[in-house]
C-alpha cells in the first residue's frame, strides 16, 4: 500500500483564487459577508485558526471541471465551488454575464479535447438535450475512436440563479446534461444529513465524479467539503460544545479518502 507524503506539497493558486481576486478588483467596496470581523485566510476564506490550506492536495483524476459563477458568488466565504478547484487540477472558473459571454469560456467548451456535460436537474432542461445519469467510456469516445476528457460544467449560485443562467445562456443548452435520479439525490442527502435535499456545489460535484466512474475521488471531495463546513462553523462559533466533533476526525477522514484515491489511481 502506498503512503501519502508526510509533508505534502501545498497545491498552487488555482482558477477560483484568481477569479476571486479579479472580482474583488471590480468592487467599489468590500464584500459584506457574515462574520466580516473574522480574520480570514486569503485563500480558503476560513478563519485563520481553522485554515485548511495545509491539507489541500490535488487528486489523480481524468475529469475536468468548469465553474460558471453568478456575479458575487465567488466572493462568498461559504461558497463551496472553490473546493472543487482545491482538489481537481484542471478546473476552470468564469463569471457569468448575460450579455458579454467570456470568449475563453466558449473556446474551452468547443475545444475538441473535451466532452462537456452540464451538471443540472433534468426537470429544468429545455429543448432536446441528451440527459445521462452516468458518464461512460462510450459517451466519451468519438466515431474516430478518440477518447475525450469529460468537462463537467457547474452553475455556481443559488438554484434560482442557476436556472436563470441556464435559460439565458444558449451555449448551455447545446451539450449533454448529467442529471441524477431523485432517489440518488435523496439517498445522498439523507446520508449527509440534509433534510431539504438542498446540496452545495461541491456536494453535487462529488456525485458527478462518482457518475464519471471516479467514486474514490467523489468520496475525497465529499470529505473535503465536510472539513470545510465544520471549519467554517467553528470559525463563526456556530457549534455548541455538546455537539462538537474534534476537527481532527474530519481531517483524518479526508486524509483516508485521499489515500484511497491515490491507491486506486495506481492500480
Amino acid at each position: 500500500m502506498s503512503e501519502l507524503p508526510s509533508k505534502p506539497t501545498k497545491a498552487p493558486i488555482h482558477a477560483v483564487h484568481r477569479l476571486h481576486e479579479y472580482r474583488k478588483s471590480l468592487s467599489t467596496k468590500p464584500f459584506g459577508a457574515r462574520g466580516k470581523k473574522l480574520v480570514r485566510c486569503n485563500l480558503c476564506l476560513l478563519g485563520e485558526l481553522f485554515c485548511t490550506c495545509k491539507h489541500r492536495q490535488y487528486l489523480n483524476t481524468n475529469t475536468s471541471f468548469m465553474l460558471i459563477m453568478y456575479n458575487d458568488e465567488v466572493l462568498k466565504p461559504t461558497n463551496s465551488g472553490r473546493l472543487i478547484a482545491d482538489l481537481i487540477p484542471d478546473t476552470h472558473a468564469f463569471l457569468w454575464t448575460r450579455t458579454e459571454t467570456d470568449t475563453a469560456m466558449l473556446a474551452l467548451l468547443s475545444n475538441p479535447t473535451y466532452q462537456p456535460f452540464l451538471v443540472f436537474p433534468q426537470q429544468y432542461v429545455e429543448n432536446d438535450q441528451v440527459v445521462v445519469e452516468q458518464i461512460t467510456a462510450t459517451s466519451l469516445t468519438t466515431e474516430q475512436g478518440i477518447t475525450k476528457i469529460p468537462l463537467l460544467v457547474m452553475l455556481d449560485g443559488s438554484w434560482r440563479e442557476a436556472i436563470k443562467m441556464y435559460r439565458k445562456s444558449p451555449y448551455l443548452q447545446q451539450m449533454p446534461v448529467l442529471s441524477f435520479a431523485p432517489e440518488t439525490l435523496a439517498t445522498y442527502a439523507l446520508r449527509k444529513g440534509s433534510h431539504d435535499f438542498q446540496l452545495g456545489t461541491a456536494e453535487v460535484a462529488a456525485m458527478a465524479l462518482t457518475a464519471a466512474q471516479e467514486p474514490q475521488n467523489g468520496l475525497a471531495l465529499s470529505t473535503w467539503f465536510d472539513l470545510f463546513v465544520e471549519s467554517s462553523l467553528l470559525g463563526r462559533n456556530r457549534r455548541a460544545k455538546e455537539t462538537l466533533t474534534p476537527i481532527t476526525e474530519f481531517i483524518n477522514a479526508f486524509k483516508q479518502a485521499l489515500k484511497a484515491s491515490h491507491e486506486c489511481a495506481e492500480k
